[in-house]
């Protein structure tokens, strides 16, 4: 493993894991008044977008960090649907 690979972990790491906070604290607490639907579907596309470039470069750290959020916000999407209020 190259230096720039694991340039890309890290960034992959850290971006990631920045994200998990908040799929923990809406599963937690099941508010999702702060979240916008039309910014998590963006969001969720964007991400899919990302993924399917790390697959066309074979950028293991682009599949690894992108693999994890799109789980991660697909959560978000599931518990803004479930937990809205109407």
């Amino acid at each position: 493993m190259n230096y720039t690979e694991i340039i890309g972990f890290i960034a992959a790491i850290l971006t990631t894991a920045a994200f998990l906070p908040q799929v923990y604290k809406t599963w937690k607490t099941k508010d999702v008044s702060s979240l916008s639907f039309p910014m998590l579907l963006i969001f969720f596309v964007g991400v899919l977008m990302w993924l399917i470039y790390g697959f066309l470069k074979n950028s293991t750290p682009i599949i690894f960090a992108n693999t994890i959020t799109i789980v991660s916000v697909f959560l978000l999407v599931y518990f803004k649907a479930r937990y809205h209020k109407k």
